[in-house]
């Protein structure tokens, strides 16, 4: 198969789970914008695919899920996630690209860059969006929404996405020597 048509499959797939998985939290909000479910997928695809297909991914994910379902709301918390999501799939398919996958450290090092990246994103996005309602976006409000808030999902993030990666990436380059 073609690279192009495998990260295009791949591509839809995590825009699949980015859909589906908010439903094994959301019948309990809190706990679903904890956990961050919609990120996940966004970051695999990063690694998994690269940054074009991610930051598309990325984006259209929580609008699509808003339009669909209803959550999360258009304005502003779908909009800013769209730019949270896109950043998040397009550092870390860049990170991943340049630093390399073949150690886990490095896995780590571009998770957490595009993490911070994105939830930085998020904050310029928010300001952006509340201020045309003419709210303002507090230095404590974005702590709270972007590190307090999503700490259980950071956490999950960080002990569930680089092993995976890294047992991906170990087949693949086994797989490919195979041939």
């Amino acid at each position: 198969m073609k690279q192009s048509t495998k990260q295009l499959t791949f591509s839809a797939m995590f825009l699949a789970i980015g859909l589906a998985l908010p439903f094994l939290t959301g019948q309990i909000p809190q706990i679903g914008k904890m956990l961050c479910p919609m990120h996940i997928p966004v970051l695999l695809c990063g690694f998994i695919c690269g940054w074009q297909y991610a930051a598309v991914i990325g984006f259209i994910c929580p609008l699509l899920r808003s339009v669909l379902f209803g959550m999360p709301a258009l304005y502003p918390s779908a909009i800013g996630m769209a730019f949270e999501l896109m950043a998040y799939g397009l550092l870390v398919g860049v990170l991943s690209q340049k630093i390399g996958k073949e150690k886990l450290w490095k896995i780590y090092l571009a998770l957490v860059a595009a993490m911070l990246g994105g939830r930085l994103v998020w904050g310029l996005a928010q300001i952006v969006l509340l201020g045309i309602k003419g709210n303002r976006f507090t230095v404590s409000a974005f702590i709270a929404g972007g590190f307090v808030n999503a700490l259980p999902g950071i956490i999950l993030q960080l002990i569930l996405i680089p092993p995976l990666v890294f047992a991906l990436e170990k087949r693949s380059v086994q797989r490919n020597v195979g041939e």
